[in-house]
């Protein structure tokens, strides 16, 4: 059964080879297999269309204008003559058109003898494309050409014709009218053989059409209010087999009831509130604390996310949820990505529970073999209470005597396997908090569809104030010197960030080299100190750096994203992102949370070069309008879309899905995890015969893991 058999358990004839399809054939079906994944009748059906063209309205030439370029159009008009330009690869066909209103120009550079032999001089085409203009003249590249008498006699499904995602290859073996052809061609063979899948009740309490309308009105609208119709329809189906493929692994994990107790608030936890705690919680940080209290108590496993932007007060929530984990007699751990930010929180934590009953060690990579051994023995011997570490705490030789609680900082850092790997080190899984302060399009996924408990932190603690963040080009950069050299001269300090450690003859970006010779030249009073931090330099060269300016030893960082995580210093006011369109949200996110932990304001320069893609336009708008991280994790992924939940793909769209979208159909989602929960609850396993076709939907959906991922924040 291929993965399109969901249309119907028994449509084996949907699996047969597109090539069979009129107008595709062996070399097409090869191309449409390598360029879209299309392999069956069935794919080819659910390859749906993104956008609409309107045949039926037929423009004249005098009509087009310059708001029309990016346009899709459709003329009726006579070729008045023909001609060629250039010579050899550069050599173009032109024929020119004219109506009542005007004249056009129409350019082929490919396929000029096919074109010159299908065109009469004199005759009437209807003609389909895009205008460009060039100092007040029309013209259209490679448009599509029917003759009108053909065209008006050819019955057409509707008057809304498809465009389809494409790619260039895709498009020059077919065009946009082939490839429409091909979809006509393959209704037409395939209609008789759709039947359908879901269950009557279900169709009736959710309001939906049958399937063979909504394919039909996907590909071919009848109007308006149908193809909204058979948009809601399949857009259901494909949340569906998500829903009840997440809800039946969700369901299996809660009747598991394999969840360490911790039913104590002892000596640790309470002394520690009591005595040692350094400044008061926020009331946020005291509901984040009871919610997972009350997940300890209830004999399930904690899957929790922990989202607050940076320095809203995570790691005091994660230190006072391990200590709840010590006094009940079990270990924690906590995994940081860096050794910066490990060593930072090893500090922390032994500073804050200083004089209590509470052994915490430490280890990374780096560590040497004393303190390797020290941690190693340690934790297996049951001696030590909290580890704290980088990736070596998912190594092989890492035995915990009683692991019970797992805290994972800065999430968006590990790869989905590494984050799953903690959960071998206890024969019963423990207790996990992953910590974000902006969430990765994955998790964000796994929080619509609902697998995943949820508490934020939405205070800053008193004092703080918001980041201010602005975005200026090359042309400002006098203005950003004279502004930096303010803020210094007040005392305070600021992070120069960029991209690149060298100069690269591939990307056009600043370079971490160039900028610190340039920001010496542009600081040239002795009183201004430079230091520099980046992954190639040796560890004791990046803790000096670091040392130095954590102590004020240094006025100005140059550094590269090796900072995004880890640095806390509260003087430091200023954040610049050179060539801030090279970085994802997350990171700008990140990077600009490295500023604003102390009372002063403070501020995120985003610097750019003058030419920037959409998607960069918008992730450095995105960053000034709002530092919610869970706005900017919701941008984000509809730029890339949700990830892969049940699986360790980060990026793209989680489940295959085809034409439902998460972030904009979340009304829709909603109900559809209402059903999976309905239908669920009357038929666990999904045996009644009438669910059969829901089954194969809900496998098709989970597909097979070595490991259930979807249980890994």
């Amino acid at each position: 059964m291929t993965k399109y058999s969901y249309l119907c358990v028994m449509a084996s004839w949907l699996d047969n080879n597109v090539k069979y399809v009129a107008g595709v054939g062996e070399a097409r079906a090869k191309l449409l297999e390598k360029e879209l994944g299309i392999l069956s009748i069935g794919d080819l059906l659910r390859h749906y269309p993104f956008r609409y063209i309107d045949r039926t309205k037929i423009y004249s030439i005098g009509e087009l204008n310059e708001n029309m370029n990016s346009s899709l159009v459709q003329l009726r008009a006579r070729v008045t003559g023909i001609g060629y330009a250039g010579a050899g690869r550069k050599q173009r066909f032109s024929a020119f058109v004219s109506d009542s209103t005007g004249s056009a120009e129409l350019i082929w550079f490919q396929g000029i003898k096919w074109i010159e032999k299908s065109i009469e001089v004199g005759r009437e085409y209807l003609i389909f494309g895009r205008p460009s203009f060039f100092r007040g003249e029309v013209s259209l590249v490679h448009p599509e050409l029917d003759l009108v008498e053909k065209a008006l006699s050819r019955k057409s499904h509707s008057g809304m014709q498809g465009i389809y995602p494409s790619t260039e290859k895709i498009g020059s073996a077919l065009g946009a009218k082939g490839f429409y052809k091909v979809i006509c061609n393959a209704w037409s063979a395939a209609e008789q053989h759709i039947t359908e899948i879901m269950p009557r009740e279900v169709m009736e309490r959710y309001n939906l059409i049958p399937l063979k309308e909504a394919l039909y009105n996907i590909h071919f609208p009848q109007s308006p209010e149908k193809l909204k119709a058979a948009e809601r329809r399949l857009k259901f189906d494909e949340f569906l087999g998500v829903q009840l493929s997440i809800q039946s692994m969700r369901s299996d994990r809660l009747s598991k009831n394999n969840g360490f107790l911790f039913p104590k608030v002892g000596d640790l936890f309470n002394t520690f509130f009591n005595e040692k705690i350094p400044f008061p919680l926020t009331g946020a940080q005291k509901r984040v604390i009871k919610e997972i209290r009350q997940d300890t108590v209830s004999g399930y496993q904690m899957n929790r996310l922990l989202q607050g932007d940076v320095g809203s007060g995570k790691t005091m929530v994660a230190l006072m949820s391990m200590l709840l984990a010590v006094d009940n007699g079990f270990q924690a751990c906590m995994m940081a990505p860096t050794e910066i930010l490990a060593r930072q929180h090893f500090a922390t934590i032994c500073r804050q529970t200083e004089g209590l009953n509470l052994k915490v060690a430490i280890l990374t990579g780096s560590s040497k073999s004393k303190e390797r051994r020290l941690a190693l023995e340690g934790i297996a011997s049951g001696e030590v209470d909290i580890l704290i570490g980088t990736h070596a705490l998912i190594e092989d030789k890492v035995q915990f005597a009683n692991l019970g609680y797992v805290v994972i900082d800065e999430q968006h850092r590990f790869g989905v396997e590494q984050r799953a790997r903690l959960w071998t080190k206890n024969q019963q899984p423990p207790h996990i908090l992953v910590m974000t302060a902006t969430p990765i399009p994955r998790t964000l996924a796994m929080t619509m569809y609902g697998d995943l408990d949820v508490s934020v932190i939405d205070e800053l603690p008193p004092g703080r104030q918001p980041i201010r963040t602005y975005h200026y080009t090359d042309a400002a950069r006098l203005k950003l010197w004279g502004f930096l050299r303010k803020q210094i001269a007040e005392g305070r300090q600021a992070y120069v960030v960029y991209p690149l450690i060298k100069e690269s003859e591939t990307m056009d970006y600043k370079d971490l080299e160039d900028g610190f010779e340039s920001i010496v030249r542009d600081f040239p009073l002795p009183d201004y100190r430079v230091t520099v931090c980046h992954g190639k330099m040796k560890p004791q060269d990046k803790e000096e750096s670091m040392r130095q300016f954590k102590e004020h030893e240094a006025d100005i960082l140059v550094a590269t994203s090796v900072i995004e995580v880890g640095v806390d210093v509260p003087n430091a006011t200023v954040m610049v992102i050179e060539s801030a369109e090279r970085f994802g949200l997350s990171q700008l996110h990140q990077l600009r949370g490295r500023v604003g932990r102390g009372g002063g304001q403070s501020f995120c320069i985003l610097m750019s070069g003058e030419k920037l893609s959409r998607e960069a336009r918008q992730r450095l708008q995105a960053m000034c309008e709002t530092t919610d991280g869970f706005r900017l994790a919701e941008l984000d992924m509809k730029l890339r879309g949700s990830g892969d939940i049940n699986g360790t793909q980060q990026s793209g769209m989680a489940f295959d899905l085809k034409i439902a979208n998460p972030t904009l159909d979340t009304e829709l989602l909603q109900t559809a995890r209402e059903a999976a929960i309905w239908i669920l609850a009357n038929d666990p396993n999904l045996q009644n015969p009438k669910n059969a076709t829901l089954k194969a939907l809900r496998a098709r959906h989970a597909g097979k893991q070595r490991f259930d991922f979807s249980q890994i924040s």
